[in-house]
């Protein structure tokens, strides 16, 4: 039967009329409004769905499609600008099937074109598919005179204004430039970055974002350039549109050709042979994705010579010398079937969502976190409702929120214990805190399994074998109630748990063994007193020198610690003021635990009075190093840069800590200028 409209069953015109309106409405609420109500990975099953009935039915394509346009109107708000060149977007591919099919259709168009022989393959440029905002940059004579958003392709949003408050943008090319360059990339936010904005939001009672590329996507469309400045927005280059004036010869000259100009371009990329180098690359990406400091949802393979892209062309949406091959969505939507509780170190009581198992960016998840019960009440979760379900970081996953036209009548609102699960005690919130926590202490034994994992730990002991496994066994079976009973422990005991052979158990007690004489500083840290962190300890051991000393002071003493506050101090305080903590330091003495004392030091202290922060990696010392060089000096090591910081001390890959440095004058140094300093001390 030959294909046309007026031969096609109406069931067919129907579902594709539904199908364009449906994706419409998500492209409106995604582009638009900034809130969408799907995730990723359907709204590709819906596109995927409509270009096959297309594909069946071509009489039935329209101008207004959605396959054959790119995305959303511009928003009003802005002025227009029409691209000199079309901003297209890619075709997606999902399984390795595809970048096989994909790379037969180029191998052959070129070999028909006579630019590829029979026994050669194809080469192409494999590069990061950045989860963000398409940007045009318009560079005239090097000079940076508009920027725009992709819009439909044809005509976008006039965001100049807001582009030229991105530090990552520059102004003015180096070097040599043409006489116009349109770069095509990426606006993006960093995972730290948007982790900071969005708990910043929240404390001024403002709009949380749903991810990333959503915050990027709001962030940039702000009326007031002001507003845009202070969001930690990135630019990447991928790209270009019109070119007047000397061209690159391949897309990897390109690339770095930009780098040369002064613009931002991801260093994840490289050049391949064929499919089977291409899948090579997207397996690597895929297990590395989760190491960067942004979001990609895949990988872009581009045929490297241009003349031989000029020859492939592009059909209406996409071009053929390109492809985007997505890694499995890491959004997903599922049935939360109920809400429980865990208790952490401190006794902190978190909810937990209990999902329907849903498979979410290459793992299946069965349980998200929903970080606490304010969360749950501005997010509206409840048990029953059909949520969206991400992964958060590397493998945590997080409830993103509900779909709340998908809410049944019968859902269930969470209701906070007043009772520990674990032990029973009372459940209390303290005034201004968002938390709630058990008040059991080590009474309770999930604080104590937390609690002793935290001791063991390479900051605080270091008890190499004591993992978590051999703590739930050791809490479980009574053995272990308290930090000082672990200085109790025989080898002929131990062999008796579960994976516990004899050659384990007696390195384990040489392991304790070791740390029977640990640092002042290093004990207090891993007696989990809240407030109170590693470089705390630290400064509380060089002042009182014995923990019978500490366990004497009074707020007045505490309070004249370098930065110990009324906070840190009560917290110490009713520490110690409770009768079981004194106890279980009795206990550890008992045991033979005989911490170092830890007097302040004396001499010329190069670095006394100053707070440095660390940012990157450094070519030699790790970051526990370069910190007991700072703090053997005399010196503080902050994770925040403030007014009061003396110095930051950056490294390769410095993120936003070493631009708000420079935005506030703060000294920078290198390892090298870090360790000139230390030696002028000496």
């Amino acid at each position: 039967m030959t294909k046309g409209s007026n031969q096609v069953a109406p069931g067919v015109q129907e579902t594709v009329r539904q199908l364009r309106d449906e994706i419409a409405a998500h492209n409106h609420r995604y582009y638009v409004l900034d809130a969408p109500i799907i995730s990723d990975a359907k709204y590709d099953e819906l596109m995927v769905r409509l270009q096959a009935l297309e594909q069946q039915h071509p009489d039935l394509i329209v101008p207004e499609s959605p396959t054959q346009r790119v995305g959303g109107a511009p928003l009003a708000a802005f002025d227009s600008v029409r691209h000199a060149v079309p901003m297209r977007s890619l075709g997606n591919a999902f399984d390795p099937e595809d970048i096989h099919a994909f790379d037969k259709r180029v191998a052959d168009t070129l070999r028909a074109a006579g630019m590829l022989g029979l026994d050669q393959t194809v080469q192409y440029t494999a590069e990061c598919k950045f989860d963000g905002l398409a940007i045009s940059l318009r560079y005239e004579n090097g000079l940076l005179m508009q920027a725009a958003t992709r819009g439909d392709g044809q005509v976008g949003e006039d965001v100049t204004s807001n582009i030229r408050t991105l530090r990552s943008v520059p102004l003015k090319l180096r070097g040599d430039f043409p006489e116009v360059l349109e770069v095509r990339g990426e606006v993006l936010m960093y995972r730290s970055d948007f982790d900071k904005l969005n708990q910043a939001q929240q404390a001024r009672g403002e709009k949380i974002f749903v991810n990333p590329r959503n915050a990027a996507a709001g962030s940039l469309r702000q009326l007031d350039p002001r507003i845009t400045a202070k969001r930690p927005l990135r630019f990447m280059a991928y790209g270009w549109g019109q070119i007047v004036g000397a061209q690159p010869q391949t897309q990897s000259d390109a690339l770095a050709w930009f780098e040369q100009l002064g613009l931002p371009v991801n260093a994840e990329r490289g050049l391949f042979q064929g499919a089977s180098q291409l899948l090579e690359f997207y397996a690597s990406m895929d297990q590395r994705r989760r190491a960067l400091p942004f979001d990609i949802d895949g990988v872009v393979y581009k045929v490297n010579a241009l003349d031989a892209q000029e020859v492939l062309g592009y059909v209406a949406r996409a071009p053929r010398f390109a492809i985007a091959h997505k890694f499995p969505a890491q959004e997903e939507t599922t049935l939360l079937t109920g809400i429980e509780v865990q208790v952490g170190r401190t006794g902190a009581i978190t909810p937990v969502a209990r999902l329907k198992p849903v498979f979410v960016g290459g793992v299946t998840v069965t349980n998200a976190t929903l970080h606490n019960e304010d969360e749950i009440r501005r997010k509206d979760v409840r048990v029953g409702d059909t949520v969206i379900v991400r992964r958060a970081g590397d493998v945590i996953p997080e409830v993103v929120g509900p779909v709340i036209e998908l809410r049944p009548a019968e859902t269930q609102l969470f209701v906070m214990p007043s009772a520990c699960p674990v032990c029973g005690s009372a459940v209390q919130r303290l005034e201004g805190e968002a938390i709630s926590r058990c008040t059991g202490g080590l009474f309770c034994a999930a604080q104590r399994k937390q609690s002793l994992l935290h001791a063991a730990g390479r900051k605080a002991l270091d008890i190499e074998g004591l993992g978590e496994k051999l703590i739930d066994q050791l809490v479980d079976s009574e053995r272990i109630r308290s930090l000082a009973d672990l200085f109790t422990l025989r080898v002929e005991e131990l062999v008796l748990y579960d994976r516990m052979g004899r050659k384990s158990a007696e390195n384990l007690i040489e392991a304790i063994d070791k740390v029977r004489s640990p640092s002042l500083g290093n004990l207090l840290f891993a007696l989990g007193i809240r407030q109170v962190g590693e470089t705390t300890a630290r400064d509380l051991a060089q002042r009182f020198g014995s923990i019978e000393a500490l366990m004497r002071a009074d707020e007045e003493a505490l309070l004249a610690v370098n930065d110990v506050g009324p906070v840190v101090a009560h917290s110490i305080l009713q520490f110690f003021a409770e009768p079981h903590n004194r106890e279980v330091v009795q206990a550890l003495l008992d045991a033979g635990v005989q911490p170092t004392v830890e007097a302040a030091p004396v001499g010329r202290l190069v670095l006394s009075g100053k707070t440095l922060v660390l940012t990157g990696t450094l070519p030699t010392l790790t970051r526990d190093d370069a910190t007991r060089r700072i703090l053997a000096a005399g010196g503080k090591v902050s994770g925040s840069v403030s007014k009061k910081t003396s110095y930051v001390v950056a490294g390769e890959e410095a993120g936003s800590k070493l631009t708000k440095a420079q935005d506030l004058g703060v000294a920078i140094l290198d390892e090298a200028g870090l360790i000139a300093l230390l030696k002028s001390g000496q």
